[in-house]
C-alpha cells in the first residue's frame, strides 16, 4: 500500500513543480500479504499476491485492491525466506523469462485466467470509487460523525 501511495504522491509533486493541471494521480504496487493460520497444523501461513492502487486528486486519496491469489509454498519460500524478488522467483518457478512484463505472476498462477493487468484494473476501479460515487462516501462520512441518511 505504501508503495502505491508513494508513487501517486510523487506524481502530485511533479505536477505541482511543472504547473500541470492533472486531475488525478494513480500509483500502483504489487505485494504479498502473509496471513497466519494458527489452527492449521500442516500449513500455518498463507501468502497471497495482491495488486494495490492509490488514487488522489492532490487533496484526498483512496486505496483499492485486487483480489488475492495464494502463492504455492515453494514460491513463497523463495521470496520470503531466501529474499529473492518475486519477478525473479516466478521466472524460475515457471521456467520462463520476463514474466513480470507479460502476464505476471497473476497469469502464471491462474493459468492466464487473471492477468497482471486485470488485477491492477480492478484495484484502480476500486480506488476511484470514492471519486465516482462521491455521494455514497459522503453519506458514510456523515453517519460516522453522528449524522443520519
Amino acid at each position: 500500500m505504501r508503495g502505491a501511495r508513494q508513487r501517486a504522491e510523487a506524481l502530485v509533486q511533479i505536477a505541482r513543480r511543472d504547473s500541470q493541471g492533472w486531475n488525478f494521480f494513480v500509483g500502483l504496487e504489487g505485494g504479498l500479504d502473509v496471513v497466519s493460520d494458527s489452527t492449521a497444523a500442516k500449513q500455518p501461513r498463507h501468502v497471497f499476491l495482491e495488486s494495490w492502487a492509490y488514487v488522489t486528486d492532490g487533496h484526498s486519496g483512496h486505496f483499492g485492491c485486487s483480489g488475492a491469489l495464494e502463492l504455492p509454498e515453494p514460491l513463497a519460500h523463495e521470496v520470503l525466506e531466501r529474499g529473492i524478488e518475486l519477478s525473479e522467483a516466478i521466472d524460475r518457478f515457471a521456467g520462463a523469462v520476463g514474466i513480470r512484463d507479460a502476464q505476471g505472476a497473476w497469469g502464471v498462477l491462474s493459468r492466464n485466467l487473471i492477468s497482471r493487468q486485470e488485477a491492477f484494473r480492478i484495484a484502480v476501479i476500486a480506488a476511484f470509487a470514492p471519486f465516482y460515487n462521491r455521494k455514497m462516501y459522503q453519506q458514510s462520512q456523515a453517519m460516522a460523525r453522528g449524522g443520519s441518511l
